[in-house]
């Protein structure tokens, strides 16, 4: 660089330090009007506009005052309540600083289901060996024709997109007394959990994840030892339209539990819908005992037969030839598949004066093993 480049550089920062200093000068002189203010109010009173006192306003105001002369955020940290930069921190206290948000219903499949984590490729692939093996008895002497071979198949689980794509002003991320950016990156993780739970219940694999119980319509009373793989079975309830026999007992549901075979019961659970808890909840056996149990403990689930109850409000309540019972082991019943964790990008460029948060996340789901699982119909 040559003297005059050098000169043309140092006039042109000469330039900007004395714009800064302007408009530092421009500030400490409103800052000392405030003071002045203040000090004409009598000590200890409200102000009428924000409900703060005197000296709660004049320690605001101190604090702002340093970090617009030092910078220093020590004193801000404690004051604000969104970006202090842009006066989040001298917002009326008055105002709560959060937000009461209605609380939504979200399914536990995905706690309960075998989760698989996906790096790359966009369809999961496993092999199943869902049949058996001949063996006979033979005499010292007899001939050993060739026994029954097994047969494996292909269980393969595609990866699908759900995305959200919301739109917030800039000046609403920049006034707000709570951190909207925060808020909305909330509401999206929770409409995402609560959109792929409905669709690991209810979902017909088109564009998303295939439901356990979307396979109901072919559910047949078959059991295992004759039913064709990829098809559910279920028990009858004894009621056309109720989870009670014609009786008012609960046989229906016993009949469901002994149904799944003792690998998949000593882990299984019951999955419901609050309305069939309901219900469940005033049967009684033949000894007039209530088959329903309350959690032993604070927080615990409560059982219905000895194995746990798990409340998902995507199964439908009782009706005519409707299934609002599931009692399986879902760990082996159901696979979900996961590509890494939520994508949130957050776009103040594209549609100023609007910033974008654009999520979207991969995840897929089917029924990995169909004598894992077993539905109740309400149906005689």
């Amino acid at each position: 660089m040559d003297l005059d480049e050098l000169k043309t550089a140092f006039t042109g920062y000469h330039g900007e330090v004395k714009t800064l200093a302007a408009g530092q000068r421009k500030l400490e002189n409103a800052l000392e009007e405030i003071k002045t203010a203040l000090a004409r109010a009598p000590n200890g009173t409200k102000s009428r506009a924000s409900g703060h006192s005197a000296p709660e306003i004049e320690a605001e105001h101190k604090a702002f005052g340093a970090f617009i002369k030092t910078g220093s955020e020590v004193e801000i940290k404690a004051l604000s309540t969104d970006e202090g930069p842009a006066g989040g921190y001298i917002t009326g206290t008055n105002m709560s600083t959060t937000i009461n948000q209605k609380i939504f219903d979200q399914s536990p499949i995905r706690r309960l289901a075998r989760v698989i984590p996906m790096d790359n490729g966009d369809v999961w692939e496993e092999p199943l060996d869902y049949s058996d093996i001949g063996a006979t008895w033979a005499g010292e002497r007899e001939a050993r024709p060739e026994t029954t071979a097994s047969t494996l198949g292909l269980l393969a689980i595609p990866l699908h997109e759900i995305y959200a794509n919301q739109k917030v002003t800039q000046k609403l991320l920049d006034l707000s007394f709570v951190n909207i950016g925060s808020w909305i990156e909330g509401k999206i993780s929770d409409k995402f959990g609560r959109t792929e739970g409905l669709a690991y219940v209810l979902g017909d694999g088109v564009k998303k994840a295939r439901g356990f119980m979307d396979y109901s319509g072919t559910a047949v009373i078959t059991a295992d030892a004759t039913r064709a793989w990829g098809t559910l079975q279920y028990v009858a309830s004894g009621s056309a339209a109720t989870v009670a026999d014609a009786s008012g007992q609960a046989n229906g549901v016993k009949d469901l539990y002994w149904a799944l075979r003792a690998p998949y019961r000593a882990n299984a659970t019951w999955l419901m819908s609050s309305a069939t808890a309901n219900g469940l909840d005033k049967l009684k056996d033949s000894t007039g005992d209530y088959i329903w149990r309350a959690g032993m403990t604070a927080g615990a689930p409560p059982s219905l037969l000895g194995r746990p109850v798990e409340f998902d409000e995507n199964m439908p309540a009782p009706g005519a030839n409707l299934f609002p019972i599931a009692f399986g082991d879902f760990k082996k019943a159901y696979t979900i598949l996961d590509w890494q964790a939520i994508k949130m990008l957050r776009d103040p460029y594209t549609d100023k004066p609007n910033v974008i948060f654009y999520a979207y996340r991969r995840t897929g789901g089917d029924v990995s093993n169909f004598e894992a699982v077993k539905l109740l119909k309400c149906s005689t």
